[in-house]
């Protein structure tokens, strides 16, 4: 998920601000598996999926119910109403319940825990400021913080309150710069990002021909230090050749027009209100 760096008249009103026009699913594609690294470096977050009791959301199990969850859940924050937020709220929350360390856990965790749901929000945040960057350039201010304050449903389509995101980018790079360094990855949670990155949860001949090239790009999208944590190798050769795949991507996004640009957010949903209307699981 990514915003595109459209400029706008610095008169336009936060009202005129439609996220449609900023959303490219392009970065669903780049940006997806570096981002749940960076969630699951937090020890808590790690454990409580490594864990998890509830297999019906595992990527490892089921990847492409996981994968819908998430576009989901990233279409209904960004682009969805209040109501979509809210239904969809409820049906994580009523899987959350189960996510709880047990006595036997090395950390202990609850996925009801606000701090640790600011986390995922902001690792979210982060990775689409940056990938956005990557794919198409610096953005201009003024739309940087009208989608800085817009994404403050990532978390509050969770259970996070208004008032616990920060107050504005400066205050955020004070979190990301206080919290990125409490991160780590102990060989349990690397034996899962190992499964991740090798795409062991596909089929062979869907997985052998995608798996370097998707450990290579996502490393490059890691923080440097959870690739040093992770083992990971990368030169100023594999920068500049990342940049260019996204740089080059991004200049043909563009040019796409915006249904095609929100895809898959549009659709998954459009699958959401579906499911509500005919009163199916939301996840």
């Amino acid at each position: 998920m990514t915003i595109l760096a459209r400029s706008r008249s610095p008169r336009s009103e936060p009202a005129d601000f439609d996220i449609r026009d900023y959303v490219d699913g392009a970065a669903a594609f780049y940006g997806a598996t570096a981002n749940v690294i960076m969630q699951l470096s937090l020890a808590p977050v790690g454990y409580g999926v490594a864990e998890s009791r509830v297999h019906s959301g595992s990527i490892m199990r089921h990847p492409v119910k996981r994968t819908r969850t998430t576009l989901t859940y990233l279409s209904v924050a960004l682009m969805g109403t209040d109501e979509d937020r809210a239904a969809f709220r409820a049906a994580v929350d009523s899987v959350h319940r189960h996510v709880r360390s047990t006595p036997e856990s090395p950390v202990k965790y609850n996925a009801f825990d606000r701090n640790l749901q600011l986390w995922v929000a902001a690792c979210l945040y982060w990775g689409s400021v940056d990938v956005m960057r990557r794919l198409h350039g610096p953005t201009d201010d003024e739309i940087a913080d009208l989608f800085y304050t817009y994404a403050h449903h990532l978390g509050t389509t969770l259970q996070v309150p208004r008032d616990m995101w920060p107050a504005d980018r400066a205050a955020f790079d004070t979190y990301w710069s206080t919290h990125l360094p409490r991160t780590s990855i102990d060989p349990t949670i690397k034996t899962y990002f190992d499964g991740l990155l090798d795409l062991r949860m596909l089929p062979t001949p869907l997985r052998l021909p995608f798996a370097r090239f998707h450990r290579w790009y996502t490393t490059g999208l890691l923080p440097e230090h959870l690739r040093d944590q992770m083992g990971m190798r990368w030169t100023e050769r594999d920068e500049h050749r990342l940049n260019r795949l996204m740089r080059t991507t991004g200049s043909v996004v563009s040019r796409l027009p915006r249904p095609i640009r929100n895809f898959p957010f549009n659709a998954t949903l459009a699958d959401m209100r579906r499911r509500q209307r005919k009163g199916k699981p939301l996840v």
